[in-house]
């Protein structure tokens, strides 16, 4: 009786494990370079993250039955080259991803903190990804140089508080819709919010995208409105098509913001190939900002022009393949800016998924 007690112990411990699972997995990457963007100057480093940022994560699936599935994500960013937590110094700690979700025929929605709308579109339509360090389009979204000190995302890549509904895929289509609660508790500032749309085709060779989104929320904390209470709103469209022996990039978009009435234009082109063990990747982008001049008529403000600045970044590099987890890369990079120096940056790295 002991042993048909332990054996069926055993039969439903396995049943419950067959249908659920916990994955651990992560990027660790790091890179030694010159660096000097536009307006600024040199200094060299051991940087983390330069061609993925880091990160560790734990994701689960549950299947429920009847074709529903429960899932979860924990992602958190840090900085191998200091062993730091996050992506900078009061990230939050659990910054990539902090979210649950129920799947099956109705899409799949998911609550916490996600991905912006702004994220994916931007790194799966350039030849660099997600590199914070040396992608052009990755460094006009959202990071800033000294001699062009905004950037065109409208608040973070990831977002807290957060509701998202994806579809299912439709003849190639398929969509994911955002919501960011505000949690303001003053009247006047309870529906402030964020919200955002990204919509998807593949089929083939072809890939589209195209994404808008609103922001009154800054994150990633995801409590407190944009500094002044500014609103800004941004929007892209994206193409590729793989030729199999090249893959070529386009973008296009524009950001605005309401409070300082900048407005941005943004034009990538990338392209990138396999050589050898490893891919030759190329990349440039350029960024238009426009503000308003004023002068004064009869004691009023009015608009007598606009300024105009520019940005533009081109980087190419080359990404060899000692596995399929681990790659040794190389990019060399050039930054330019209206009215300041320009300035050459270039690193190699290694990047290890696991």
């Amino acid at each position: 009786m002991k042993k048909w007690c332990m054996a069926a112990a055993v039969m439903c411990a396995t049943g419950a494990w067959a249908q659920s699972s916990v994955t651990l997995s992560g990027i660790a990457d790091a890179y030694v370079g010159s660096i000097r963007m536009a307006g600024d100057a040199r200094k060299t480093v051991l940087g983390s993250g330069g061609m993925s940022t880091s990160y560790w994560g734990l994701s689960g699936t549950e299947d429920l039955g009847g074709g529903l599935t429960a899932g979860f994500k924990l992602g958190a960013f840090y900085r191998i080259d200091t062993g730091d937590a996050g992506r900078f110094n009061g990230d939050n700690f659990f910054a990539r991803d902090a979210n649950v979700s129920l799947s099956g025929g109705f899409g799949t929605l998911s609550l916490g903190r996600s991905s912006a709308p702004n994220f994916l579109p931007t790194v799966l339509f350039n030849p660099f990804g997600d590199s914070f360090a040396f992608s052009p389009l990755v460094l006009h979204s959202a990071v800033s140089a000294a001699g062009f000190p905004t950037t065109t995302n409208t608040a973070d890549t990831g977002w807290s508080n957060q509701v998202v509904y994806s579809t299912p895929t439709f003849g190639g289509f398929r969509a994911n819709l955002h919501y960011q609660f505000g949690e303001q508790s003053t009247s006047g500032l309870r529906d402030a919010n964020n919200h955002g749309i990204d919509v998807w085709y593949g089929a083939g060779p072809l890939s589209l995208v195209a994404y808008y989104e609103r922001a009154q929320i800054a994150n990633p904390a995801g409590t407190s409105l944009i500094a002044g209470g500014d609103v800004r709103k941004s929007g892209m469209l994206g193409a590729s098509y793989d030729f199999q022996w090249a893959k070529f990039f386009l973008t296009y978009g524009e950001a605005k913001r309401e409070l300082s009435e900048e407005r941005f234009k943004t034009v990538q082109l990338g392209v990138s190939a396999p050589i050898g063990a490893g891919r030759i990747a190329a990349s440039v982008a350029q960024t238009k900002r426009e503000m308003p001049l004023y002068a004064s008529w009869a004691g009023w403000p009015v608009e007598s022009g606009r300024e105009a600045t520019k940005r533009t970044t081109a980087t190419v590099g080359y990404d060899y393949f000692l596995s399929k987890r681990t790659d040794l890369y190389a990019n060399v990079m050039h930054d330019r800016a209206t009215d300041v120096h320009s300035g050459t940056s270039f690193g190699v790295g290694v990047r290890h998924r696991f």
